[in-house]
């Protein structure tokens, strides 16, 4: 069952490394504007939101996670985890505020970022492989950002692929404004 969420992670694995892996560190950070994260601000910004969900993680393992109370209400555990993953869509082309425990650092990010993000998929895998030997196969959770947001644990795994794969496309668009600026400035 978890197969299908760690291959699509390798794949994103592998399509961050193709893209990226050439650019110096300053390209890594560089912005088109100040209202855009650069392409090392997207790929921290997937570390952080997905390392807030090992303490989840965690807690379940050990037997210790209290869903809310909100989560033993169906329709609104479905409704949100719907409204979630369609939210984080990559074919979705609407900008989305993101909650401030899982901003990017506003600085500059270290040119080790990529190789930290390849380290920190390799985890993120072992755990979400790791979830197939909880005892309930229908965990309801809560987001790591808002205790009253609602899903599944499946759901959780479906969002964070997607998530991952709009911010790819996002840093892909920052590359691309890279490559045209450094072409009209020749």
């Amino acid at each position: 069952m978890t197969a299908q969420w760690t291959s699509k992670l390798d794949r994103i694995t592998t399509d961050f490394s193709s893209a990226f892996a050439d650019l110096t560190t300053e390209q890594l950070n560089w912005k088109p504007n100040p209202d855009t994260w650069s392409i090392a601000q997207n790929i921290e910004h997937l570390i952080i939101i997905n390392e807030s969900y090992y303490p989840i993680l965690a807690a379940l393992h050990e037997g210790k996670y209290k869903t809310p109370w909100i989560g033993r209400i169906g329709f609104i555990v479905n409704l949100f985890g719907k409204t979630v993953l369609k939210a984080v869509d990559p074919a979705r082309r609407k900008k989305m505020k993101t909650f401030p425990i899982w901003e990017p650092s506003t600085g500059k990010v270290p040119g080790t970022i990529l190789a930290n993000f390849e380290k920190h998929q390799a985890e993120l895998k072992q755990r979400i492989q790791a979830s197939q030997a909880l005892p309930d196969k229908h965990i309801v959770i809560a987001s790591p950002a808002n205790g009253n947001v609602v899903y599944r644990l499946e759901t959780a795994f479906d969002i964070i692929v997607a998530h991952e794969q709009r911010h790819l496309e996002q840093a892909k668009e920052v590359l691309q404004e890279l490559v045209s600026r450094s072409k009209e400035v020749k």
